[in-house]
């Protein structure tokens, strides 16, 4: 198939994605999109809730299987857009929109890849594409939910925007509950030696200056931020408790669960972890996927930015179009060159192992 017909086809359909509300959890217009473009393709295809998959057309049981994934949702648009976040526009090569570069430039780029691979005979390896929903909310309806319909993975590519360098290693995520608990009373007695505030210090502090002690070759240190507190609710009564909520950013030194016993042997906080599903993830720099990579010019680095690597248990690539930096930014957009080359980059890479 002609890279040029892909060009045009992966762009028209970004556009209508784009003119799309695909909030996460509400994708069911933006999936039918994506079923209507494979149509045209003459490519079979499931839908499962607002996920939408298929397989290629000489699919064999006997051979290891890639994914290639990316999602359709989106986060809500902030407050300083000065541009229609819904009206999808091209000006000086730039295509503007809600959801352009995260993640509709790496979806439709490897949507155009699968349906150059769908029908070729004779492939060392299987191809699955899942374009998936609620990847913005780590929620529940997501590739989480579908991998139990998949066939067996032993790769995947995960399509975000990493202007087409590889992601060989991505950082997991705990987001941790902590209460400090105290003995409430009124603020003019006597000095309460268990003011819950006080009792939260210590381990604010903690949290603040402990470092774990292995770091990972390729994502560096675990990272600690307390990025919510709350505690009382009138100005003359010591609270019962103080609320804060720490986001940690685990390598592939630990696993979350490594992490989350040794924040509870130093801590006096009681501490409950939203969940413990969001691993990191990595790929070897000697998979055969990276080194074709490599061997087409393009680096390797670690992300902290967390995306549906964290669901997979497979090795897993993360590589696509468009800058990490615009994501979830005001007038977010992509350049349609990053498109192209995106779309290019794909299949030349996987050509090297195919």
């Amino acid at each position: 198939m002609k890279n040029k017909n892909l060009h045009t086809k992966a762009i028209e359909l970004l556009f209508n994605l784009i003119a799309t509300q695909s909030f996460s959890s509400e994708e069911d217009k933006t999936a039918a999109l994506i079923e209507q473009w494979l149509k045209g393709f003459d490519i079979l295809f499931t839908r499962t809730n607002n996920n939408v998959w298929a397989i290629n057309k000489y699919f064999d049981s006997s051979k290891p299987t890639i994914l290639l994934n990316s999602h359709h949702d989106t986060v809500k648009p902030n407050g300083d857009y000065t541009r229609d976040p819904f009206k999808p526009e091209i000006i000086n090569n730039k295509l503007y929109g809600l959801g352009s570069n995260d993640a509709g430039g790496a979806l439709t780029s490897l949507l155009s890849t699968f349906a150059h691979f769908y029908e070729k005979e004779d492939l060392a390896y299987n191809i699955v594409i899942a374009a998936t929903a609620e990847e913005e909310s780590s929620g529940q309806m997501g590739l989480n939910s579908l991998l139990i319909d998949l066939p067996e993975i032993d790769f995947a590519i995960v399509g975000e925007p990493t202007l087409m360098q590889l992601a060989i290693a991505e950082k997991g995520l705990l987001v941790l509950d902590c209460r400090s608990i105290g003995t409430p009373g009124h603020a003019a007695h006597i000095k309460n030696e268990n003011n819950a505030i006080f009792n939260a210090i210590e381990d604010l502090q903690w949290f603040n200056s402990f470092e774990f002690p292995k770091t990972s070759e390729v994502l560096g240190k675990v990272k600690m931020t307390i990025s919510q507190i709350n505690a009382g609710k009138q100005h003359n009564v010591v609270p019962e408790a103080c609320d804060f909520v720490v986001d940690v950013r685990v390598t592939d030194a630990y696993t979350n669960k490594e992490v989350l016993k040794i924040i509870e042997e130093n801590t006096k906080c009681k501490v409950k972890a939203r969940s413990m599903r969001l691993n990191s993830s990595s790929i070897s720099i000697d998979h055969p996927i990276v080194q074709s990579g490599i061997g087409l010019g393009r680096t390797t680095y670690g992300s902290p930015t967390l995306s549906d690597q964290a669901v997979l248990s497979c090795p897993s690539l993360k590589l696509g179009p468009g800058d990490s930096t615009r994501s979830h930014s005001a007038d977010e957009f992509i350049y349609v060159d990053e498109i192209k080359r995106g779309i290019d980059l794909y299949i030349k890479i996987l050509e090297g192992i195919l």
